[in-house]
């Protein structure tokens, strides 16, 4: 039996952590993580990072590791993920990538080419722009020059907004276009599965888990990083909101609501990354668990 990657992807709160968890001590192996912003070992509650009873429960990896002071890119991940592959593959012919990060699982799975340096002039003429137009200008140049990677990202994040631009303005080419024409040629196969939910029941979901992250503190671990808002990986969503209610820019009841939208966005835009990939196998975890169960078997044991 060939050494076999299984992708447990979806988007937030359907319930990727606890699959992965109960598919991990099945099969007595470990699970990398694919989900960015719980990489950052300063945002916890905000990213619904696993509990210690869950990160007990199997060996988990990719999650705390760096911190929101580090420039860490899907090239990064690439290379330090797949040499972990490599070296767990020596005693496990199972493994599982599970996230949401639609970016970061390509970069393993497919490659990634690693995208061009910053322009200093470039970067201050956007971020000029930004101050002097607001954010509406970053969106528009950003859906004049790549429409397609438009779609998919967080277009309220102004750091995204002027790299993707910097990058099209210094090579030309579109985000998408980084990745290998070619995909890189991995010594193991992989097996993509995808979760899905009824699209009322996961907003439900998604509320109460904004609901659940307010009463843990999420509004206390924000203030404790407000000293950092200027970091691109602090401008997401759980975050940047409570950064403009400290601001007086919202109330606090805006924000929290705010949260609650931008996360029903941000799963909107995980399901249209997702699938873009014909190699994904679709599976609504509600109601057909068993069938997934029975799949992932299937493929394992080929």
């Amino acid at each position: 039996m060939s050494n076999k990657l299984l992708v447990i992807a979806g988007p937030t709160a359907v319930g990727k952590t606890a699959l992965s968890i109960e598919i991990a001590l099945k099969y007595h192996t470990e699970i990398l993580s694919a989900d960015s912003r719980q990489f950052y070992r300063e945002m916890s509650i905000g990213t619904a990072k696993p509990s210690i009873d869950e990160l007990n429960a199997c060996k988990h990896h990719f999650i705390g590791h760096v911190s929101v002071k580090q420039n860490y890119t899907a090239s990064n991940f690439e290379t330090e993920a797949f040499e972990l592959l490599v070296q767990l593959f020596e005693k496990h012919k199972i493994l599982l990538l599970s996230g949401g990060s639609g970016l970061y699982i390509d970069a393993l799975c497919n490659g990634f080419d690693e995208v061009p340096a910053s322009n200093i002039e470039i970067r201050e003429q956007l971020k000029d722009l930004y101050q002097k137009e607001g954010i509406k200008a970053l969106q528009h140049l950003l859906i004049k020059y790549d429409a397609s990677y438009a779609a998919k990202i967080d277009m309220n994040n102004p750091h995204r907004l002027i790299r993707a631009i910097e990058i099209n303005l210094i090579s030309g080419m579109n985000v998408g276009e980084f990745y290998k024409k070619n995909n890189k040629q991995r010594p193991f196969d992989i097996i993509k599965v995808c979760l899905t939910m009824d699209r009322k029941r996961l907003y439900t979901r998604i509320n109460n888990r904004v609901d659940e992250m307010i009463e843990k503190g999420l509004e206390d671990e924000a203030l404790s990083l407000y000293h950092l808002k200027h970091i691109n990986s602090l401008q997401t969503v759980g975050y940047k909101e409570f950064f403009d209610y400290f601001e007086g820019k919202t109330d606090y009841n805006e924000a929290v609501e705010k949260i609650k939208q931008n996360t029903r966005n941000y799963a909107k835009r995980q399901l249209t990354w997702f699938r873009r990939d014909k190699a994904y196998y679709w599976f609504d975890i509600d109601t057909e668990k068993e069938e997934l169960m029975q799949f992932i078997e299937s493929k394992i044991r080929s």
